[in-house]
């Protein structure tokens, strides 16, 4: 069986000090988990850098380039504008390492103030322009805010459905769905890909669970958010790569499907909606 983690950040120099293990030893373990190719994802300007550094010097690596949307909190958006632009070296000159734009939208989750989450949206429209200017899918991340502010439960993906709506020919995935069957309904009916990972295995929403037990298999892709969200039973523990798998196995079971078929499905699904192989 193979797998892809679609979504880590062991490129990243801001987090692999902490591992105990070597960027190689990582990559080992998880192929020999099956997890044969890594996706290694840039939050801003540094490690997207390192991701291509670092993707193009390890082999079935590759890289996505963005601005996190925690970005705008600390940035005017004429900086966070030219910062987008400077991807464009990068992406002239891609020898097929970087793969998508991402991750990048919206996140109410840590920012109420509404100046914030302007800035956030139209730094979220910069990178669906590029991601179509050169053809590539985009990785999204979209979270709604806290659950004590009532006024803005579900509006995250509210204005992540009206923005996307706005622009043609967009492809991508939801990075880390953790959210219901009504969000879920809005990213299938884009023809989203939807990306789920250790949150699943120690959720106590029983919300989420149904949208994950909901994700058809052609839409579902597998992923870590390596060093974050390690899977149960390893809480506590860096994640890596390698737990692709313990994802898979507990999709698998809570799903009632073979883990051959969800291995099958989400590699496959991982692979078209990068160009991979």
């Amino acid at each position: 069986m193979k797998f892809v983690d679609t979504h880590c950040h062991i490129h990243d120099s801001e987090f692999v000090t902490n591992y105990d293990k070597t960027q190689d030893e990582l990559l080992a373990d998880a192929r020999a988990a099956g997890v044969e190719q890594c996706v290694c994802v840039g939050t801003d300007v540094k490690s997207s850098l390192e991701a291509v550094r670092f993707a193009r010097s390890k082999k079935d690596c590759y890289a996505s380039l963005a601005l996190h949307p925690h970005e705008a909190a600390d940035r005017d958006s004429e900086e966070l504008a030219s910062q987008v632009s400077s991807f464009r070296k990068l992406l002239d000159e891609n020898d097929g390492t970087i793969v998508a734009i991402g991750e990048c939208g919206l996140d109410y989750y840590y920012h109420p103030a509404d100046e914030v989450r302007q800035k956030q949206k139209a730094l979220f429209g910069h990178h669906i322009e590029l991601a179509l200017e050169y053809q590539l899918p985009l990785i999204f991340h979209i979270r709604n805010a806290q659950k004590r502010d009532k006024s803005a439960i579900g509006q995250a993906f509210e204005d992540f459905f009206r923005i996307i709506d706005t622009f043609e020919n967009i492809s991508g995935v939801v990075h880390s769905f953790s959210a219901a069957p009504a969000e879920l309904k809005g990213c299938l009916d884009r023809g989203l890909y939807v990306g789920l990972n250790g949150i699943m295995t120690f959720s106590k929403q029983t919300d989420q669970l149904l949208a994950a037990k909901m994700v058809p298999l052609e839409n579902m892709v597998l992923e870590t958010d390596a060093p974050f969200l390690t899977p149960a039973p390893f809480r506590g523990k860096m994640c890596e790569p390698k737990h692709v798998r313990v994802t898979a196995e507990f999709l698998s079971d809570l799903r009632g499907e073979s883990l051959e078929d969800v291995a099958e499905a989400t590699t496959r699904n991982a692979q078209k909606l990068f160009g991979i192989k």
